[in-house]
């Protein structure tokens, strides 16, 4: 078979993990990333363009000779670069791994995502979906709800459009400035209020071609900035695979329960979709409920679910963009995997960049993933909050954190910080 050339779409530890694992592939020729980092530049070529920049990333392609695009964040695929790809002559019939613009809705709205789950009979938590024009109704919604209460911005807002809030009078007043003042801009022009639902987090990670689907490794990971979940919300601080107390009799439920009626759901509503389905769940009692879809792979999760697949990723999306995933038998590694990432000071708040990071040559027996760093006249900086993700592989996930840590010890930056507690809770 023809060998591709391969475009990755992100900058962060997601995306270096693709160009990893793509590495490895006997089908991939040439690797392109865009914008990509310093840890993409060892095994990719990195090209100076922004994952929104449509009309730059098409003559990316062309100049490239590119034959197959892998979209790693969620705003292009919001944004609709799989549709703009379909519309265009010269681009329609390149792969795209990542679904159209009205499948990527599902992330892009809260409101679209729970009345998709509400439809197909998906469990999650209760809910109403409020404006400013019916803000007295949100709070007449929120005078039914017992507390905590939680508040999330409909759209895009990288991650952080969530409240969680124990007062009912802190609760109206966060609504109000969410729909009157647009706390999260744009994304909080419509606010989604929810019943609080108590438990364990996990991820799920659904691959489909649009009629066929397998269900990649499960992960967990950790938001918090603080040890014992404490602190504000991050873009994740850890994260384990596979995930200890998901046994079978629980896979299945998740399969019976949540994968098979979104896949279902799906084609029933008629919506295009190749690529990566994200499923955020939560553990209640024994009953798995979807807190949210994700139409892309989760970072850090990816750093340990793509380590723990033996197959080849290429042949894996290359069967997937050609409808044959029926064909394909996932292997998983037994090994556990864990990643622990390492912060800029001040993350998720304000943070400086440039700092030079030292140690990243240590022959340790991890993989050490780059989010935020740029190379820079040959050293290495920081270029963001999370910075870093360190994968190791053990016999269970005690072990294969011991290896994460180890070889944190033997790196450095300037402010740098890290969870020493991931895994804390199983």
């Amino acid at each position: 078979m023809k060998k591709l050339n391969i475009l990755v779409l992100g900058s962060g530890g997601r995306e270096h993990t693709f160009c990893w694992k793509l590495a490895q592939s006997q089908m991939v020729s040439e690797i392109f990333v865009a914008p990509g980092n310093a840890g993409t530049a060892a095994m990719a070529t990195n090209l100076d363009v922004g994952v929104n920049d449509f009309d730059a990333i098409k003559d990316a392609v062309i100049q490239n000779n590119i034959e197959f695009v892998v979209v790693g964040p969620e705003d292009p695929l919001v944004n609709g670069i799989h549709d703009f790809f379909l519309d265009d002559t010269q681009l329609k019939n390149i792969p795209v791994i990542g679904p159209q613009k009205l499948g990527a809705t599902l992330e892009g709205s809260k409101e679209f995502a729970k009345a998709f789950m509400s439809r197909h009979n998906i469990p999650t938590a209760q809910y109403g979906s409020f404006t400013a024009k019916t803000l007295q109704e949100g709070y007449a919604f929120l005078d039914q709800m017992k507390a905590p209460y939680v508040l999330k911005a409909d759209g895009l807002a990288a991650g952080k459009g969530v409240l969680i809030i124990n007062d009912l009078g802190i609760a109206k007043k966060e609504l109000s400035n969410m729909l009157l003042e647009q706390k999260f801009g744009e994304a909080s022009s419509k606010v989604v209020i929810e019943e609080f639902l108590s438990g364990i987090e996990l991820s799920c990670f659904v691959l489909t071609d649009g009629n066929d689907y397998v269900t990649l490794p499960m992960a967990k990971d950790y938001k918090r900035i603080g040890e014992g979940d404490t602190g504000l919300n991050t873009g994740g601080m850890g994260a384990i695979s596979p995930v200890p107390f998901a046994d079978e009799k629980f896979y299945y439920a998740i399969q019976e329960k949540i994968v098979k009626p979104t896949m279902e759901g799906l084609k029933k509503d008629n919506i295009p979709y190749v690529g990566f389905v994200f499923i955020g769940l939560i553990r209640v009692g024994n009953d798995p409920f979807v807190i949210e879809y994700n139409v892309r792979m989760g970072d850090p999760e990816t750093q340990v679910v793509l380590p723990r697949i033996k197959n080849d990723l290429a042949a894996l999306l290359y069967a997937t963009a050609n409808q044959k995933l029926a064909e394909v038998d996932l292997v998983h590694d037994d090994q556990s995997a864990t990643t622990v990432v390492a912060v800029s000071g001040g993350y998720p708040e304000a943070y400086q960049k440039g700092k030079k990071i030292d140690g990243l040559s240590s022959k340790a027996e991890s993989t050490v993933f780059h989010a935020g760093t740029i190379l820079d006249q040959g050293n290495v900086l920081t270029n963001g909050g999370r910075v870093l993700a360190v994968t190791s592989l053990g016999a269970d996930h005690t072990k294969a954190l011991q290896k994460s840590y180890e070889t944190l010890q033997d790196i450095s930056f300037e402010g740098m910080y890290y969870r020493k507690d991931i895994g804390f809770d199983l």
